[in-house]
């Protein structure tokens, strides 16, 4: 979950003008980094050999 403060900062990080877009596209990756900080600390990611075994399955 994304805290008050990280979203405060990361709008203060913008230039003082900036697109909406800009701004959600700085909120969803804020947001996965979230996420993908939750999973590691949870033991929930997948070793590299799993993730080369993924890659191959989607270069094929």
């Amino acid at each position: 979950m994304i805290t008050k403060e990280k979203l405060l900062q990361t709008i203060n990080d913008l230039p003082s003008e900036f697109s909406l877009e800009e701004l959600l596209d700085r909120i969803i990756l804020l947001q996965k980094i979230e996420i993908g900080l939750e999973q590691s600390e949870k033991s929930q990611v997948n070793s590299t050999e799993q993730a080369k075994g993924q890659l191959k399955k989607w270069l094929q």
